[in-house]
């Protein structure tokens, strides 16, 4: 019983001291809406501290966490390409190896371990190579982040000391939400709006986009939001006069609610039609 109690004591004590002294690295957690699903980041962020990084506290040719503590955890819900690998939903740990011309890039099935002592390569979902660039300042935290994203492609950076990489994203969506649109407007409730927005966009059909948003206006009547992209469908498919009718009541309506959002937006219309300067 005494053991027992000492034993909960020191668990306890461990447990209050972790409370009171945080980790020498800190922990970040990143979530990006890409493609039709989420891709998430954890990982920890160690510091330079005035040491020589890459080819010294990590050395080139070795299997590198990516990061401090535990194993970087990459997850998607969706299915994602980086630099041309498809790679199914699923959480994964993300290894690089450092080197001065090339790097390697790992994504190892197990999602859950402790720095690289138990990596296994036999493990590996895919492997591949990119090259590393120089960054013009020193960045003392290493950094991930998610840069020029877009619905269906983006870059991941992973950033330290005066050294990066690039990951180039890619997610097939536009067949898919295509798909969605035809079936939905097989059913009650018909996404005019979105799937006009989604086909100007992404460069479809305008004519079905401008049916689709003469569908909303006819619920919307005094829409500012629904005028402007009537109106950039108009333009598109070279209907300036159309356009600049349509603009021209957005923005009164837009004034007369004194949005300046839409103020703004539909004058750029006004604009691009040739109407004002």
């Amino acid at each position: 019983m005494k053991t027992l109690l000492s034993c909960f004591v020191i668990c306890l004590s461990v447990l209050t001291l972790k409370a009171q002294i945080p980790n020498f690295s800190s922990t970040q957690h990143i979530d990006q809406e890409f493609g039709l699903g989420t891709i998430s980041l954890t990982y920890g962020r160690p510091d330079v501290k005035g040491r020589k990084i890459f080819n010294g506290t990590e050395p080139y040719g070795v299997v590198w966490r990516t990061g401090a503590n535990a194993a970087t955890i990459i997850k998607f819900t969706d299915e994602v390409t980086i630099e041309g690998h498809k790679i199914k939903p699923g959480e994964y740990s993300l290894f690089t190896i450092p080197g001065a011309t090339e790097w390697t890039v790992i994504i190892n099935k197990v999602a859950k371990q402790w720095g690289a002592y138990s990596y296994d390569q036999k493990q590996d979902l895919l492997r591949f190579k990119v090259k590393p660039y120089r960054l013009p300042i020193t960045l003392e935290t290493l950094t991930m982040q998610f840069t020029d994203v877009h619905i269906d492609e983006g870059i991941l950076q992973i950033l330290w000391e005066r050294t990066g990489i690039a990951l180039h994203l890619k997610a097939n969506v536009n067949d898919r939400v295509i798909a969605n649109i035809n079936r939905m407007m097989k059913g009650k409730d018909k996404p005019y709006y979105l799937a006009a927005v989604w086909y100007y966009n992404h460069n479809l059909d305008m004519t079905k986009a401008l049916a689709w948003m003469t569908e909303q206006e006819k619920t919307q009547p005094d829409a500012y939001n629904v005028k402007y992209w009537k109106a950039r469908i108009l333009l598109k498919m070279g209907d300036k006069k159309g356009a600049i009718n349509t603009a021209k009541v957005g923005l009164f309506i837009a004034e007369k609610d004194e949005n300046a959002e839409y103020i703004r937006m539909n004058k750029e219309v006004l604009r691009d039609a040739g109407y004002i300067k």
